[in-house]
């Protein structure tokens, strides 16, 4: 097979490598990709959200499969155009993109089919926006803009004067374009975090192994929200008597819901999950594989992905078992000085030769005159595995040290969390 793999970051470079290891595959293509997936890949520099372009470049390559990875060409209805022109494509079609296209509809639909979740209002006026949360009295309060914005979307407003400013920057000053024309206001939930994805195709519905990421910039979940700075998998926390509780509270139900609502939705579902002292509940969702939840989940998997994907193209998936290794895994991502706010780029890195025992997943990297050089916030994604998860963190742990860049910053406790 020739698959085309849609995208170029951290979780695109997992993704390929997984598919790389399948004995059915003859060649990948990726677009645009990075400077790390160029080693397992043809890479193409087509946009991941250039439509037009990758139905062309599809059509061209005579691709069998393409995967389409990121949240904004599945939103804006890529696997509908493949799919029209003839060409498998996995993923799920903008109508059922839109779970995580808009947090109005994502929060609509709980509310509609009794699927625990925050309790929230949705504004389109910063002032009624203020009246409510001053109402409600409670911080921190949760803010998030209606659309898409590269995962920087939510603000955890810690008193009134930070809820007033976000409010204001997302319906006023359009800080993230008309993402943030709407928003949802919604309490804040206490409790330990639990991100699950699962493979669906629809009908069926079967979770991976449970991941937790670190979002905060800095060490003791200090600094701002980015889009990912670790992840472990295993959760501690998540056990079969907290799988039984989602799958019957919150998997099977919110697939019921959107076929309920005519929007099949096929492909990766990710759950963004908290442990309240009532029960799990749903952060979010996501209509793709998490980014850096992918790079500890994927390694875990022993049955061939390819499968897996035809499986669910082809409304399948009850026929095909899917197993995992029984072991855990630990990413570090390396991060540039500055990320998420500002950063330069176009450093080159030095070391990547020297660790063995890891995976290094690139997520902004670039090939400049032969040398791997940095090209974006979060740069490398050093992944292990390990009987446990403090095996897996002391072995990546030992080759971030061996790996360098100008202004390079991680986070040193990725795993520590005992919650």
């Amino acid at each position: 097979m020739k698959i085309l793999v849609v995208g170029g970051g951290g979780r695109e470079h997992a993704i390929v490598w997984k598919i790389a290891q399948s004995p059915k595959v003859e060649k990948i293509y990726c677009a645009p990709g990075n400077g790390g997936i160029a080693e397992l890949a043809e890479c193409v520099n087509v946009a991941a959200t250039d439509i037009d372009g990758m139905v062309a470049l599809a059509k061209e390559k005579a691709v069998d499969l393409v995967m389409v990875a990121p949240d904004d060409p599945l939103a804006m209805g890529m696997v509908d155009a493949l799919e029209k022109e003839g060409i498998r494509a996995f993923g799920p079609r903008a109508n059922a993109a839109i779970i995580e296209g808009s947090k109005v509809f994502s929060k609509e639909l709980m509310k509609k089919y009794n699927i625990p979740t925050a309790k929230y209002e949705v504004f389109d006026d910063s002032a009624k926006a203020i009246t409510y949360i001053k109402e409600q009295g409670k911080f921190p309060a949760v803010i998030k803009a209606d659309g898409l914005a590269l995962g920087k979307g939510v603000i955890i407003a810690q008193d009134l004067a930070e809820a007033e400013q976000a409010v204001h920057e997302m319906i006023d000053e359009g800080k993230f374009g008309k993402s943030g024309s709407r928003v949802v206001i919604e309490e804040f939930l206490t409790g330990p975090e639990v991100s699950v994805l699962a493979f669906t195709d629809g009908k069926t519905v079967k979770p991976m192994v449970s991941a937790q990421d670190h979002k905060r910039a800095y060490d003791n979940d200090k600094g701002l929200n980015t889009g990912g700075m670790g992840t472990f998998s295993p959760s501690r926390l998540y056990d079969d008597a907290k799988q039984k509780e989602c799958m019957e509270n919150i998997f099977l139900p919110t697939i019921k819901a959107m076929s309920a609502e005519g929007r099949p939705f096929k492909g990766v579902l990710y759950f963004g999950l908290m442990m309240t002292a009532d029960g799990v509940k749903v952060i979010e969702y996501n209509c793709r594989f998490g980014d850096p939840e992918t790079q500890v989940v994927l390694p875990r998997l022993k049955t061939d992905l390819v499968d897996i994907m035809q499986a669910i193209i082809d409304e399948k998936l009850d026929e095909i078992e899917i197993e995992w290794e029984d072991n855990a895994a630990v990413c570090v991502v390396m991060a540039s000085g500055g990320y998420p706010v500002s950063y330069k780029k176009g450093y080159e890195i030095t070391g990547l030769d020297s660790v063995d025992g890891v995976t290094v997943f690139h997520a902004g990297t670039a090939v400049k005159d032969g040398k791997i050089v940095t090209s974006g916030g979060r740069v490398l994604g050093v992944t292990a595995l390990g009987a446990n998860i403090d095996e897996a963190r002391d072995k990546a742990y030992a080759a971030v040290d061996k790996i360098s860049f100008t202004d390079e910053f991680h986070r040193s406790d990725i795993g520590i969390k005992k919650y």
